[in-house]
């Protein structure tokens, strides 16, 4: 599974995001380098949502920040709305930020506990001078009201007085404040109880229609992007392995990876017997030093020696749907029962 070449790419004219052999690196001593990104590729058009799921540690999260440029890539190239931001700094860098926000992990450290909320989800705009005072009153207002919270009750608090789902709503108000064209979020949900994460979700969705968001949704959880992507892609070992919209992929799944992660989802039902696992074996490989050849291969049940020298392109396996790998599964993924 390498995921390498711009197979899945669409027409530029029309991707909102368009992100093309990102690379990410990261000193680790020693002359060595942690490979956290390693030639990604696809694009998002205007009003989609993008699902990125995979194991922890396969650099979902680092590619959501690399394109907001948290850490910078050490390669390859992000446009947004054909604009490249890669190497952009300074002030033309400032510019463009207030289109791209981000939804982090955790919702209480990502707030300042020091601050009150009104004050914390005013802070953009204040920095941009959008308004003035009464206006920016007004705006915190509507967010907060929007995400589903009292302004009369929240505005004066600090986070520690709210609950983790309603400090990710606040965090949610915050990241809409200036009105961007891309949210990205990073696990939104996985730090939450069941119940509040159904919440989050049916927000978000909502937040997408009324302001008319594109959307990056990182996950681990499979049977959550599912339900709030348009197309979902899948990674490994910082590697794309998979892209497909979420009927196909669930449907069809043509990497033996992405079939192992989808035989591992539970099914809330006594009365079901559980899946056999897919025959995945081992652990995941040190980023420092990735297999050659396909990087799935010391995991994977099909793997042979091709597999060992040569590292498998994104190839086109039905329509809008794309796999690197040298052997792909043709036959439907096995239903429960």
């Amino acid at each position: 599974m390498a995921g390498s070449g711009t197979a899945p790419l669409r027409d530029p004219d029309v991707a909102l995001l368009r992100v093309e052999h990102l690379t990410v690196e990261f000193p680790a001593g020693r002359g060595r380098r942690v490979h956290a990104v390693s030639d990604v590729s696809f694009d998002v058009y205007p009003g989609e949502t993008l699902g990125l799921v995979g194991e922890s540690g396969c650099g979902k999260s680092t590619t959501g920040r690399a394109i907001m440029q948290i850490s910078r890539p050490t390669g390859g190239s992000v446009k947004l709305a054909g604009r490249e931001i890669v190497g952009t700094t300074g002030e033309a860098l400032r510019q463009i930020r207030p289109e791209m926000q981000m939804i982090f992990q955790d919702p209480i450290s990502s707030l300042n506990p020091r601050r009150r909320v009104g004050d914390i989800v005013a802070q953009p705009l204040e920095i941009w001078h959008r308004g003035d005072a009464e206006a920016r009153t007004a705006k915190v207002r509507e967010l907060l009201g929007a995400v589903g919270l009292d302004p009369d009750t929240a505005m004066g608090r600090r986070p520690h007085q709210f609950s983790g789902g309603q400090c990710q709503r606040i965090s949610i108000a915050r990241a809409l404040a200036l009105e961007p064209t891309l949210l990205i979020c990073d696990e939104p949900v996985s730090a939450l109880d069941v119940s509040v994460q159904a919440q989050i979700l049916n927000l978000l969705e909502d937040m997408k229609a009324r302001y008319g968001l594109t959307m990056i949704f990182i996950a681990h959880d499979l049977a959550v992007v599912k339900n709030v992507s348009d197309r979902v892609a899948v990674m490994y070992l910082g590697k794309l392995c998979e892209i497909a919209p979420p009927d196909e992929l669930y449907r069809n799944p043509a990497h033996p990876y992405t079939r192992a992660l989808l035989s591992a989802i539970p099914i809330p039902d006594p009365t079901v017997r559980p899946r056999r696992r897919e025959g995945v074996a081992g652990e995941i490989p040190s980023p420092l030093a990735p297999p050659s050849g396909c990087r799935f291969r010391t995991r994977c049940p099909r793997t042979t020696s091709r597999c060992e020298t040569e590292e498998p392109a994104m190839t086109a396996a039905g329509d809008g749907h794309f796999v690197a790998c040298h052997h792909p599964v043709v036959e439907p993924a096995p239903v429960a029962g």
